[in-house]
């Protein structure tokens, strides 16, 4: 049995979901978005996203933690800032001593959905069907998404290749 945690970073919203996969079995323990608020300050969205995730590491206890790669950003900044809120992940995936696996976009669909190119509705209705909930925002599926996509390779590890 394997305890992943996926994260979709955002500054302003950062989903998580927290899946248990063992064979063909998949069970959904948690998930949701941290809000990091849009009218506070960087240092403060970070100090949010920091104890939000902390916590989640501390109560769910994840062999894995699985993270989307950084595919497009609206700007240099927006990049910039999202390279922040990945740095906050890693550290604390660092401080717990839980791996991190990177996913590209490109990945996380063609797992989830077998198509690399399919549309963010697609992969929210897939992640609904295969963990049995309603996300309740794209932040949530996009966490969920990765996750699973984690849960699939590490089931088939030459899918990975």
């Amino acid at each position: 049995m394997i305890r992943v945690l996926g994260v979709d970073p955002g500054s302003r919203h950062t989903g998580f979901g927290v899946l248990e996969g063992q064979g063909d079995s998949i069970r959904h323990l948690d998930s949701g978005a941290i809000r990091g608020g849009a009218r506070a300050s960087l240092g403060e969205r970070l100090c949010r996203i920091f104890d939000g995730l902390g916590r989640l590491i501390q109560a769910h206890q994840p062999q894995a933690l699985a993270l989307e790669e950084i595919f497009l950003a609206a700007s240099v900044p927006s990049a910039f800032i999202l390279g922040q809120v990945r740095g906050v992940i890693l550290l604390l995936a660092a401080q717990a001593d839980v791996p991190v696996f990177h996913y590209t976009p490109l990945t996380v669909k063609k797992a989830i959905v077998g198509y690399g190119q399919a549309s963010k509705a697609q992969v929210q209705l897939m992640v609904e069907h295969l963990v049995g909930i309603k996300a309740a925002n794209q932040h949530q599926a996009d966490a969920l998404a990765v996750g699973l996509c984690h849960l699939f390779h590490h089931r088939w590890p030459e899918a990975a290749a």
